[in-house]
């Protein structure tokens, strides 16, 4: 017998617009699906978005619930959950 996980979808806020999306992917998961690829610009003013998808590079920046500078890799979206990206703040 096989055991099958069922992901329920929750309601974040991204940049503004509700979606739902699957509970227990990473805010990353959630822009990717969405089509953001820059979450944030860099100091010289180019695009960045995810690169490692692991938390190294820092690359993937935003701002989660009024907290600046969260990695969008390393965090699993919550329900009511608000994300902003840079091109948006």
């Amino acid at each position: 017998m096989t055991s099958r996980i069922v992901q329920f979808p929750i309601t974040v806020v991204v940049d503004g617009e509700r979606v739902q999306v699957p509970n227990g992917i990473t805010v990353a998961a959630v822009l990717f699906n969405l089509g953001v690829t820059a979450v944030r610009q860099s100091v010289s003013g180019q695009p960045r978005g995810p690169v490692c998808g692991m938390g190294v590079c820092f690359e993937c920046r935003v701002t989660i619930d009024s907290r600046p500078h969260q990695r969008a890799c390393l965090t699993a979206v919550a329900d009511g959950m608000h994300i902003r990206t840079a091109s948006h703040s």
